[in-house]
């Protein structure tokens, strides 16, 4: 079977402030796509974990899949193995949280094929330790999320169509956090304030600054639609009206750019999948 590693978009993004420890604190609001990656599992009876679709530039043990099977194993004391295999879609560097889905989506999976009998809280908490998205992905709803990005309260925006472009470069998070024109002291704001439309994102402004084929992007969208960019970059998004239109627009997409057209989703296509897996099994 194919387990689906969805795209996450941030509707918003703003840094309130920065803790003791170095990690900043933030609002944003997350929502999935019914776009992204697939992973598929092969259950072994020996301990061996390994991925077959290695990533360039990436080395095995600091992949955030083979880290997420063998914090598992490690955790729920499993004697089996698995061999992994990753049809990757999503960029890297694009904001969309490709790695931190893999990760989120391969605890899933193999909580259930390993039967570790973990609850979805154990599998946030766990998830966690591997980046701040991967809860989000675990949990599986549309999220106001506080904190490192660890809080989440469920939302309920609406579910538009949008076309994600993504410029020809790789941005570093660690990186743009690290610019001193970076925004770190945003007012906090309220759910329903967001919901009302206000927040941005405090990124874009930096990102956009240092990465130039982001600029681009974001000034061919405007053409279109709002353009807004999702995380640390470099992804950028807009809402359009139809599918039809999005792929109108999609169909005048500068060839040097990569793009696609995607509907957002309050329920992870994750979740629906484990469910609808648990009602056939």
């Amino acid at each position: 079977m194919r387990w689906p590693s969805p795209a996450k978009i941030n509707l918003f993004l703003h840094i309130t402030g920065r803790r003791a420890d170095g990690y900043h604190t933030l609002q944003t609001a997350f929502q999935f796509l019914d776009y992204g990656d697939f992973l598929q599992f092969s259950v072994r009876a020996n301990p061996k974990i390994e991925l077959s679709t290695p990533i360039a530039n990436i080395a095995h043990k600091d992949n955030l899949i083979v880290r997420a099977a063998q914090l598992l194993q490690t955790h729920s004391d499993c004697q089996q193995g698995v061999k992994i295999e990753l049809e990757k879609n999503l960029p890297m560097g694009g904001g969309l949280g490709g790695g931190s889905s893999n990760a989120a989506t391969t605890l899933v999976a193999l909580n259930a094929l390993w039967q570790c009998g973990l609850s979805i809280d154990e599998l946030a908490d766990l998830g966690l330790s591997l980046g701040a998205d991967v809860p989000v992905f675990i949990r599986g709803f549309a999220a106001w999320a506080e904190g490192v990005g660890e809080i989440l309260s469920p939302i309920s925006p609406a579910e538009p169509w949008y076309i994600i472009i993504t410029p020809n470069c790789h941005v570093s998070t660690a990186e743009v956090f690290s610019y001193p024109e970076l925004t770190r002291d945003c007012g906090s704001i309220t759910m329903s304030r967001f919901l009302s439309g206000e927040g941005s994102n405090v990124f874009e402004d930096c990102v956009m600054q240092h990465y130039p084929p982001v600029a681009e992007a974001f000034d061919w969208l405007a053409q279109y639609a709002k353009p807004r960019m999702t995380g640390s970059g470099a992804c950028v998004f807009a809402v359009i009206d139809s599918e039809n239109k999005a792929q109108e627009i999609m169909a005048n997409l500068p060839t040097q750019w990569q793009g696609f057209v995607a509907k957002g989703c309050n329920t992870s296509p994750l979740t629906t999948f484990l469910l609808n897996k648990e009602t056939q099994d």
